[in-house]
Parts: C-alpha cells; sequence; structure tokens
C-alpha cells in the first residue's frame, strides 16, 4: 500500500515541480509588477505544496523526487520557447497551466489508492489551486 502511495505521491511532486519551474519562466517574463507579485504568490504556493508532499512521502518511508523528471523537464523546454511576452499572455498561460496541469492532470494522477492522510493533503493542495485558477480568471476579465 505505501509503495503505490509514494508513487503516486511522487507523481504529484512532479507536478508541483513543473508548475514551479514554469511560473518561474512567466514571472522573468512579467513586465507588471502586479501581475508579477501575482504569479510570484503563486510560485510560492507551489513550493509550500511540494514541500508539504516531500514530507508526506518521507513519513511513509519513501523518498521523494527532487526535480519535474524527463518528460517534465521537456515540457519546460517547449514552454520557454513558446511563453509570450504580453501581460494577456502569461496570464492565459499561467491560467492554463493552473487549470488544465494544476488540477485536472494532478486530479488523475492522484484518482488512485492514497490514505487518508495523503488524500487530506492533497484535496486541500487542489483547493488552494482551484482557488489560484479563480483568482488568474478574475483578472484575465
Amino acid at each position: 500500500m505505501n509503495q503505490d502511495v509514494v508513487k503516486e505521491l511522487n507523481a504529484f511532486l512532479k507536478g508541483q515541480y513543473m508548475g514551479i519551474h514554469a511560473y518561474e519562466h512567466l514571472i522573468q517574463r512579467a513586465g507588471d509588477p502586479e501581475v508579477k507579485g501575482l504569479l510570484q504568490q503563486i510560485q510560492q504556493d507551489h513550493k509550500q505544496h511540494a514541500l508539504k508532499i516531500a514530507e508526506r512521502i518521507q513519513d511513509l518511508g519513501g523518498t521523494p523526487v527532487d526535480d519535474e523528471g524527463f518528460v517534465g523537464s521537456i515540457q519546460g523546454i517547449i514552454s520557454r520557447v513558446t511563453a509570450p511576452n504580453d501581460t494577456q499572455g502569461i496570464l492565459q498561460s499561467a491560467l492554463k497551466g493552473e487549470g488544465y496541469y494544476g488540477v485536472e492532470v494532478s486530479e488523475e494522477i492522484v484518482k488512485g489508492d492514497l490514505d487518508p492522510e495523503s488524500k487530506r493533503i492533497v484535496e486541500s493542495i487542489l483547493d488552494e489551486d482551484r482557488q489560484h485558477v479563480d483568482v488568474l480568471q478574475n483578472v484575465l476579465k
């Protein structure tokens, strides 16, 4: 049981690292100080999420991954090349990443057999990610 939980949590953790790195590239391109600040706050949340998941993996006797993995790094390279430079594009890119990868893909990753404590942690993280989606949607209006 623990091995499967650790595997799922590590897959989820890779997604958090992908988010942290994606926000790094968007922050570097953001010219608007308010947008930059918003992106930095969301990135900080993802860093906190990664710490929580890494601690949970350790508590279960596993070893947390420390990066987004090969597939994630390839996706990161592609997103750097195709990342927008304008404020609207940056916000739309953040919204797509947060909504699709941050919430939808993450929900799929952790659909399996998580123990109650791991499930509670992941659900609280996904709730925060859904709030990020709401904030980004409101800023884009």
